[in-house]
């Protein structure tokens, strides 16, 4: 079913760019003109100050408030989700869904942990701008583009994989911003990673609804290259904006 639906959008894909085309010119300046607006939104997926000083107030194991701490973190982390949408654009059978998904998963779980357990510093601009580049590298996928320009697709599965390594250290990165207190350290961040996935279940559960009843319309062939390329553009506003503060703070 996957192969058929991709091939039967390929062939649609030329006429579509031609005729609206246009859209794009609406799209992107749309999305730049909105993180412009409001900057502070392209770093909204931070550990807000009031979080992070009720975090360290706190001395012992708190399972519940990390939790919650980490299911908000992921839903309101649209960095992540941009992915994930990508990830599950074409993927129709549920099986296919929790394969790829539990990939992310695995991957972004042990940099989580390795991040912040170990004490295993990155530079949290480079961390983010590569976030953004998986968002650009799905979108890239989905539309075709490594087939026209290499020839092939790379392997999506390890893709997903390597990608959700980075993400694991992107959450960590946030934690690190702040001093988590040492007392009850293992089990709150345990706690806060499966926060996270509680998170990305209640996110990916509305996201799969929406994209489930699109795909059940007429128009989702003929704007299934407008939805990516617009992906790809958010990836890009990312990778720019994180890579803006990477030179500033340098």
């Amino acid at each position: 079913m996957r192969a058929y639906v991709r091939a039967r959008w390929r062939r649609r894909r030329l006429p579509y760019t031609m005729k609206r085309s246009r859209l794009l010119l609406f799209v992107v300046p749309g999305l730049m003109l909105l993180t412009a607006l409001a900057p502070d939104v392209a770093f909204a997926h931070g550990v807000s100050a009031r979080d992070a000083s009720f975090v360290q107030s706190i001395n012992g194991v708190a399972i519940g408030p990390f939790l919650y701490l980490g299911a908000k973190h992921m839903v309101t982390g649209y960095d992540h989700l941009l992915f994930l949408v990508g990830v599950i654009f074409f993927l129709y059978r549920l099986k296919d869904v929790i394969q790829y998904v539990s990939l992310f998963t695995i991957g972004h779980s042990l940099t989580l942990l390795a991040g912040v357990l170990g004490n295993i510093h990155a530079n949290a601009y480079i961390i983010d701008a590569i976030i953004g580049l998986s968002v650009v590298y799905k979108a890239f996928e989905n539309i075709g583009g490594f087939e026209r320009v290499l020839g092939f697709r790379p392997n999506t599965r390890a893709a997903v994989a390597i990608f959700g390594l980075f993400h694991g250290f992107g959450l960590a990165t946030k934690l690190q911003e702040f001093s988590v207190p040492q007392n009850g350290l293992v089990a709150n961040i345990v706690s806060f990673n499966v926060g996270v996935e509680i998170g990305q279940m209640l996110a990916l559960t509305g996201v799969l609804i929406a994209i489930t009843y699109w795909r059940s319309r007429q128009g989702f062939l003929a704007h299934a290259f407008a939805a990516n390329t617009a992906l790809m553009a958010a990836g890009f506003l990312l990778i720019g904006y994180q890579m803006t503060g990477y030179f500033l703070s340098a």
